[in-house]
């Protein structure tokens, strides 16, 4: 055995469990946020856009573990939410004091830049419901034990939120572990959520610690420092690196992205695991973007769909699982999920599987 074995879906509620903050994201369209008059509104995060992609687009059962302010903004990203499919059974209600003076739900500005202008994302998410969350008030054993969750995913978004929720997902990756949950966690740097906290070494040291838990890891740590486009051989090389760190890990994966202009990027990913070595998915030079936001989370839920379903297929060992198919999924949903406005994919199984056995944009009639 390579790597760990998925729990039988018969024996589990969720195929997949995700731990993170949800905000509602304005959008202003192809204006800006500091001259704009009016917003399309959306729900996102990136944990839970793991979650909404695999139960869009994938078809598979998911919900989000998360706490939310008991008012009309909280109730609208339930609704937003529940368009999504994904399960809010989990979502923790916080009372309010009518203001915001002591906890609030958490906004996000995004405009998607074009050209020569970059994105831009201005979020507002101080003392949200989510950021108070501390050990112990999740019963995870009875999440991951009675109810069953095959797989579970948070990342270093929600982690870096307070020191308690990093507390919180330390709790959760040991539970999910104690009863036999695939483990994945993004490493996502969001430098905002670390300005006076530390900053990027405090980040890699909290990663570095919660990484002792993870199965699957998407990201690799040097990424949110970098300033030069991460190349193959280069991630080839901190793959090695991370692998003789982390002996614990069945999978690493990461996005490679050259930045010509907001509207277009060279645009691949990258694969190890134990039993395969390296694979790489088909570069897509020159991809024209429509809104990039989101496209490492579509990236993530292509890549685990294509886990389960292969693992799932043979000896349901993630380790021999059919890494080359996955990586190919994550890299295809990825790319069709910046295709269109907004966090969220969407795109459909079917034009996944078609983009990922080469099927070009052709009109379908």
């Amino acid at each position: 055995m390579t790597g760990p074995v998925l729990r039988p879906a018969a024996d589990c509620r969720y195929d997949l469990l995700a731990l993170g903050e949800v905000m509602l994201r304005f959008d202003p369209g192809e204006g800006r946020i500091r001259t704009a008059r009016s917003f399309k509104v959306n729900e996102g995060g990136g944990e839970y856009n793991v979650a909404r992609g695999l139960r869009r687009c994938f078809g598979l059962r998911t919900a989000i573990v998360t706490a939310l302010v008991d008012d009309e903004i909280g109730r609208l990203v339930e609704d937003l939410i529940l368009t999504g499919g994904v399960d809010t059974t989990q979502v923790r209600w916080i009372p309010g004091d009518g203001a915001g003076r002591d906890v609030r739900n958490g906004l996000n500005f995004v405009e998607r830049g074009f050209g020569v202008r970059g994105a831009v994302g201005a979020s507002d998410r101080g003392h949200t419901a989510v950021s108070r969350m501390v050990p112990g008030e999740i019963d995870w054993d009875d999440l991951f034990g009675r109810l069953g969750v095959r797989w579970f995913h948070t990342g270093g978004i929600y982690a870096g939120l307070s020191d308690s929720t990093a507390e919180v997902a330390a709790e959760a990756i040991a539970a999910a572990h104690r009863h036999g949950t695939v483990v994945s966690y993004d490493l996502n740097y969001r430098a905002s959520l670390w300005a006076t906290r530390g900053g990027w070494s405090r980040a890699q040291a909290l990663n570095r610690d919660l990484a002792q838990g993870v199965d699957v890891m998407i990201g690799l740590p040097e990424s949110g420092q970098r300033r030069t486009p991460l190349s193959a051989a280069t991630a080839r090389a901190a793959i090695d690196k991370v692998v003789a760190d982390f002996p614990n890990l069945a999978v690493i994966a990461t996005t490679l992205r050259t930045v010509h202009s907001a509207t277009v990027n060279d645009w691949g990913a990258i694969a190890w695991s134990r039993a395969t070595g390296v694979v790489e998915a088909v570069h897509r030079p020159g991809l024209e973007i429509l809104d990039r936001v989101g496209g490492g989370d579509s990236f993530a839920s292509g890549l685990i769909y294509g886990l389960l379903a292969s693992a799932e297929s043979s000896s349901a060992d993630l380790g021999t699982a059919d890494l080359a198919s996955a990586v190919e999924y994550g890299a295809a949903h990825g790319a069709l999920a910046m295709t269109t406005p907004g966090d969220l994919s969407m795109a459909t199984r079917t034009e996944v599987e078609a983009l990922v056995r080469g099927v070009g944009a052709m009109v379908i009639r």
